[in-house]
């Protein structure tokens, strides 16, 4: 995918998702799986997997998601401290995050199952 789809598929998630988040400075797993849910459903967007994770110290809510089917599927890691503040909405093939590399598998396996079952 060329990077202007990317940017403007990261905006558009950035912009919904920001209307929804928690006022709370504490973010839980359930608000941010909410918040995550919601925009997805809002783009036509698939959830693959959500974790809470420690990044450089730090406690982070991960999701990964994918848009699209096939060869135009699209993966993104969607992030929030869980102290709160700035929900960040990155392409996968851009996020330094480490979560970031497990997307894609995920998705091939997940469609591995879906075949065989």
């Amino acid at each position: 995918m060329d990077a202007q789809v990317d940017d403007g598929l990261e905006t558009t998630l950035a912009e919904s998702l920001a209307d929804m988040m928690p006022d709370t400075k504490t973010v839980s797993e359930d608000e941010f799986a909410e918040v995550v849910g919601g925009a997805l459903e809002a783009v036509g967007g698939t959830l693959l997997f959500k974790m809470c994770v420690q990044n450089e110290g730090e406690g982070e809510h991960v999701a990964a998601a994918c848009v699209g089917d096939g060869g135009n599927r699209q993966f993104l890691l969607l992030t929030l401290p869980t102290a709160g503040g700035a929900l960040k909405v990155e392409t996968v093939s851009r996020s330094t995050n480490p979560v970031a590399g497990i997307a894609a598998a995920y998705a091939g396996l997940m469609d591995a199952f879906q075949a065989a079952a």
